[in-house]
């Protein structure tokens, strides 16, 4: 929800920021790198019930990840790779942080509890997914009350205060099970919805070119190995 309405002001906002960052020599991989770094700190000190530092190492993991994509652009380097390599950091970071959320609750409080933060990872997880499989199909499933920016948000809020930790688990589990809700019903909507015949006559077009471009491979391959078979 934040990302959908704010992420093109901030973008503008930093861009100054990301071109002083790439003329020092500083890319975008490195920023990412340094972000699952901050993680796996975060996630260590929380896990050994160090929770304001956790928060400090949160803060820090969520400032390479705001601007890597700044750097990017500035240098030009905006790609596929980058996208890619950034959106598996996320999903790690995730792991981490909610891991080491597991692992404090499983040694202060056990039993059973320790599940809240891992059910909130498994639906992040989903929802990444949810939108990954969406755009792969040319469907949209951006959105929802909680993604990973107010997650961020309400996890640094159970990590400044100790008393709101379990309670901020638990708004989180139930708004993320919403927002992937939200997703599935929005995708599966787009993808019920009949679509225009002349997508279809597109496909079949480009079926019968790469039927084309077979056979005319095959052909060639065929006279070529024929001429190479002669005395």
């Amino acid at each position: 929800m934040l990302d959908e309405q704010f992420r093109s002001g901030f973008d503008r906002g930093v861009r100054p920021l990301g071109v002083r960052l790439r003329r020092l020599g500083v890319t975008a991989d490195h920023l990412t790198i340094a972000g699952m770094l901050m993680a796996a700190a975060c996630a260590v000190s929380v896990a050994f019930g160090q929770l304001q530092l956790g928060l400090l190492f949160l803060i820090l993991c969520g400032l390479p990840d705001a601007l890597d994509g700044a750097v990017a652009k500035a240098a030009g380097t905006s790609s596929p790779r980058g996208s890619f390599f950034d959106s598996v950091a996320d999903r790690v970071s995730d792991a981490l942080l909610f891991g080491g959320v597991a692992w404090y609750l499983a040694a202060s409080r056990g039993g059973v509890i320790v599940m809240v933060p891992v059910g909130v990872l498994a639906l992040s997880m989903l929802i990444s997914y949810e939108r990954a499989k969406a755009e792969s199909m040319g469907f949209s499933a951006k959105g929802g009350i909680m993604e990973r920016a107010e997650r961020m948000i309400l996890l640094g809020l159970g990590l400044l205060f100790e008393v709101l930790l379990l309670p901020v688990l638990w708004v989180m589990l139930v708004l993320t099970a919403f927002t992937a809700t939200q997703r599935f019903v929005r995708v599966w909507r787009q993808a019920s919805a009949p679509r225009p015949a002349t997508s279809g006559r597109r496909a079949a077009r480009r079926r019968a070119a790469r039927r084309r471009t077979s056979r005319a491979t095959a052909s060639w391959q065929s006279l070529r190995s024929s001429r190479t078979r002669r005395p």
